[in-house]
């Protein structure tokens, strides 16, 4: 399938080929963390990478003296051990943080800026930009630094966040993006936007009766040349929301990966995030033969 409008068709044909080749993709969750590796870094995404997947993910958030940096705000107490959010740091006091290990103590290392990520990410890898919807300019800015970036990177937001669409609608390059979709009537008003290069949806199912859990809808979202993606993950199980009908990580994992991630198969998902890319690129070479 290629992905989005024709005329973008030369910006997108990476992310397409390789929905071609593997049927499914592996994008992984803030890469692959543990030990003395932290999540949203180089060394999380090369783990990641050797483990199978085909993307990852980096939450990208901005320091006070306007540095870019690949982080998910709010986990601050988790990441460093402290409690002052990212947003209110400068670039200095983020870079004498060091982060802490699975075992809480402290590592020798730090977490990396967005432009280190992009010198990094491999020729054909691919990364998803997270939570970063607020800066988009910013953003924006920083890709045109890196060529790459054009067919590596697919931008995110939800549909409330107007300001990121205009931004996208005005930039000259047209970087892929994917919009935060709870219903066809979301689907419908992203693509409203005719100069961003939307190329799937982020599709949201808090139940097996939501809207984007069906099958007919996810034909008619491939029907406009769009991928669709859904998150496997399990943020927690008390007081979170399911994700998509319970098909997760924890179903594949506890239970059988056919009852989880193979029906997510069955059902012709094109991305399936993760926080296990080793079990389901095992599992994918087996019921997908890639």
């Amino acid at each position: 399938m290629a992905l989005g409008q024709a005329r973008f068709a030369h910006i997108n044909a990476n992310l397409s080929d390789k929905l071609s080749q593997k049927k499914c993709l592996i994008a992984v969750h803030r890469g692959s963390w543990g030990g003395n590796i932290t999540q949203n870094t180089i060394g999380a995404y090369k783990a990641a990478f050797q483990m199978g997947a085909d993307m990852v993910e980096s939450d990208v958030n901005s320091t006070t003296d306007g540095v870019l940096y690949s982080f998910h705000d709010g986990h601050e107490p988790d990441v460093f051990g402290v409690d002052k959010c990212i947003k209110q740091m400068s670039s200095q006091e983020v870079e004498a943080l060091r982060p802490l290990t699975s075992c809480r103590q402290r590592a020798d290392t730090r977490i990396n800026r967005l432009s280190e990520i992009l010198d990094y990410l491999p020729g054909d890898g691919l990364l998803n930009i997270d939570r970063a919807w607020d800066i988009f300019p910013q953003v924006l800015q920083e890709l045109d630094r890196h060529p790459d970036a054009l067919h590596q990177v697919v931008l995110k937001a939800p549909l409330k966040a107007k300001a990121a669409f205009e931004a996208l609608s005005a930039h000259p390059v047209k970087y892929m993006f994917m919009p935060i979709c709870y219903s066809m009537q979301d689907v419908e008003e992203a693509l409203r936007y005719a100069d961003v290069n939307v190329v799937g949806c982020e599709i949201i199912a808090f139940d097996r009766d939501a809207e984007l859990f069906d099958d007919e809808n996810i034909r008619k979202i491939h029907e406009r040349n769009l991928y669709t993606w859904v998150n496997a993950i399990v943020l927690g199980n008390i007081g979170v929301r399911d994700l998509f009908g319970k098909l997760d990580d924890d179903v594949s994992i506890l239970e059988d990966p056919s009852l989880g991630w193979g029906k997510l198969f069955d059902k012709h998902i094109d991305i399936i995030q993760t926080d296990w890319p080793a079990l389901l690129y095992q599992y994918r070479r087996q019921a997908l033969g890639v």
